[in-house]
Parts: structure tokens; sequence; C-alpha cells
């Protein structure tokens, strides 16, 4: 589902170019749940915006479902975006004038889906995540594990083939960390595709494959059982 083959990255600064990402190579198969990890400053999330066409590389070839995309124009990029990738952030990136419900409605707007499909698909999303009873609910009075399945519910509304997580359960305590997880390893096993960022070891366990990036190099991958 994904290739990448000698993805580099670098950045200006000033008249510099500073490498972020030296030579990646790395497939991830349809149906995985791949957690990336790695140090401030390794290069893993620079990697994730790239696997989610939020980037480009500066060079190398990125295959996604079988077509190379690194040329892609930026329209194209967003199409991928909005109907093949669900994005959920460390901050969960609710609107806050928005309720649950319309939170969840948004990537189907920019799909072009009708009124009354949004409302019942974000209905159904939301009842996934157990949320439905809270579906007209502003996010400032939802907990943060709630804004999170709020978060999710709007990831996997247009049915997309990737879930990408940046550090999920980065703003939540303990015990909702371990529920969002679960619900992560729920649409796993119904055949979503994940690739979640983490430097907690605790949640990268529940993954079936650990991806190491250490100073924009993968020094490691390693393949586990998961939760």
């Amino acid at each position: 589902m994904i290739e990448l083959k000698d993805i580099t990255k670098s950045y200006k600064l000033g008249k510099e170019e500073v490498p972020i990402l030296k030579g990646i190579d790395v497939s991830i198969m349809e149906g995985e749940f791949v957690a990336i990890m790695g140090p401030s400053g390794s290069g893993k999330s620079t990697l994730m915006n790239i696997i989610g066409c939020l980037d480009r590389p500066t060079d190398g070839q990125y295959f996604f479902d079988g077509e190379d995309i690194s040329t892609y124009k930026d329209l194209q990029l967003a199409k991928i975006r909005n109907l093949s990738i669900g994005f959920v952030f460390q901050q969960f990136q609710l609107l806050p004038r928005l309720n649950a419900l319309k939170n969840v409605e948004l990537p189907m707007i920019y799909a072009g889906v009708s009124k009354k499909e949004r409302e019942e698909r974000a209905k159904t999303a939301l009842e996934k995540v157990g949320l439905v009873d809270r579906m007209k609910h502003m996010p400032n009075e939802l907990s943060g594990g709630q804004k999170q399945r709020v978060a999710i519910a709007r990831a996997i509304v247009n049915q997309p083939k990737l879930i990408l997580a940046d550090e999920p359960t980065g703003a939540l305590d303990t015990k909702t960390s371990f529920s969002i997880m679960e619900q992560f390893v729920q649409l796993n096993e119904e055949g979503t595709t994940i690739v979640l960022v983490t430097h907690e070891q605790e949640v990268a366990e529940y993954a079936k494959r650990v991806i190491t990036v250490r100073d924009g190099l993968i020094t490691e991958s390693s393949v586990r059982g998961g939760r």
C-alpha cells in the first residue's frame, strides 16, 4: 500500500541545507498497524508528514496504492488526503464553534457529499466511537478522551484506507490513552491500515510492527504481536 524509496528531506536554514531524512526505504502493507518511534528531532514527524501527503520529499519516490505520487500536483495530493487518509492529531484539531456532529462532517463537505448523507455518516461514525449521545455537544463541553474520539470519528467518516495518528494519546491521561488505543486496535481488526507516531513505548506496544527512526534513518523495524 505504501512504499518509500530512498526518501530524503532537507530544509533551508539561511544558506545551509539541513538534512532531516537521509534515505528512507520502507514498505507498509494494507491492513498493517505500524508505530513509528524515535527521539525528538529524529525525523519521525517529517516522515509521517510525507506519508500523509502533507509535505513533499526533497528526493526519492513515494508509491501509494501502486501509484508513484512523488510528482503529483497539490490538488491531486489534496484529493488523496481527503478520500484515502484519515488524520488524528495530539491536540484534536476540532473547530471550537462546531458541535461534534458538524466537526465529523467536515471531510465530507470537501468531498462533495450531500447534507443528508453527511449527517447520516457522521452519526454512524460517532456511534462507532461511542459518542452518538454527545453529537450536539461543543468541543469545550467534552473531555479530552471524548474530543479524541470525535477526531477519530472524523478520521474514519470517509472510510479511508489509511489512518495516520500523530501522538494521539499525548494530551491524555493513562486510562484514557488505553481506551483510545483500543479504538485503534478495533479499527485495525476491521481492516484499516494504521500508522502512528509516538515516543511512548506503552503506546507502541499496541502496534504489530515498530519502526525506529534516529538521525533521519530507519535503524530498526521489528515485528510484534500487538495487543
